[in-house]
């Protein structure tokens, strides 16, 4: 079987642009698609700015850097990811759009034996697979931001993925990309955020009863437990749309009352406060 070298990522926002970092920075020949003209502008803007800060705090050297950007294209069409053996979807963490890209992806791909992964939080692989013709060659491989720091990669295998194709793409994240990876069964969640997400959605409620203010929640568990960053501060980074929208599918797969989003998480989406990427979430930011 033929070693992964030509990959590509579809959706160029905050997690979009990292996987595709991650990618190049890797050796890969990566494209990034993206139709929104503006938000492809914005996603090369945001990796020469990851991979110089990279270099400023001596985590990859000039040359690196270079040869990362070289390996970089980016397309407003998915017909340019034909020839591709590795696409991942990496759109809104909607289940309408994610099925529409792909299996307009499975038309388009040119290589049987390509692969198709998602990076949804939340969203069952399975219900993702059988929109294309290819639910073999589906799977979850699911990055945490921001993607080019974090190690940790979920690689989610559904009903149909093939043994093989598994295998395959463990090897990939583990040899080619670097990264940790913990195999996961095709339930909401996941691993990592079927554990996250309800403590996060605990902190919300704290902070919506009064109990005690976001930054004071954040200090308990910083300083109080050691985590590196408070519930409140990393719902901000992940954005508050998509602590929803996991909380959403754990809440449609489990029924569970810790899953449902608390009104104010619903509030803040509906106003537009979605944390870092918007200026404001549970906390103010001075950079978007």
């Amino acid at each position: 079987m033929n070693e992964i070298r030509r990959v590509a990522v579809v959706g160029a926002g905050q997690m979009g642009s990292g996987i595709a970092e991650v990618f190049a920075r890797a050796g890969l020949d990566t494209v990034v698609c993206e139709r929104d003209a503006t938000a492809l502008r914005a996603a090369r803007e945001r990796i020469d700015r990851s991979l110089r800060r990279a270099v400023d705090r001596g985590r990859l050297d000039p040359a690196g850097c270079e040869d990362a950007r070289a390996r970089l294209l980016f397309a407003d069409d998915l017909e340019a990811l034909a020839d591709r053996q590795l696409i991942v979807e990496a759109v809104v963490e909607d289940e309408t759009v994610k099925t529409g890209v792909l299996a307009r992806l499975d038309e388009i791909l040119a290589d049987d034996g390509a692969v198709l992964a998602t990076n949804t939080s939340a969203i069952p692989v399975t219900r993702l697979g059988i929109a294309t013709t290819r639910a073999s060659h589906v799977l979850g491989l699911h990055f945490f931001n921001p993607a080019p720091v974090m190690p940790l990669v979920e690689v989610v295998s559904s009903l149909h993925t093939g043994p093989d194709v598994l295998r395959r793409i463990e090897a990939f994240a583990a040899d080619t990309l670097g990264k940790h990876v913990v195999r996961s069964r095709d339930r909401a969640g996941f691993v990592v955020n079927a554990l996250l997400v309800p403590y996060l959605l605990a902190a919300v409620r704290m902070a919506e009863a009064g109990h005690a203010s976001p930054e004071d929640i954040d200090a308990g568990m910083l300083h109080g437990c050691a985590h590196p960053m408070g519930p409140l501060r990393l719902a901000d980074l992940i954005g508050l749309d998509t602590v929803e929208a996991i909380a959403n599918s754990l809440y449609e797969e489990y029924k569970e009352p810790l899953y449902a989003p608390p009104p104010l998480l619903s509030r803040m989406v509906e106003a537009g406060l979605l944390g870092r990427k918007t200026g404001r979430g549970f906390h103010p930011y001075r950079e978007v």
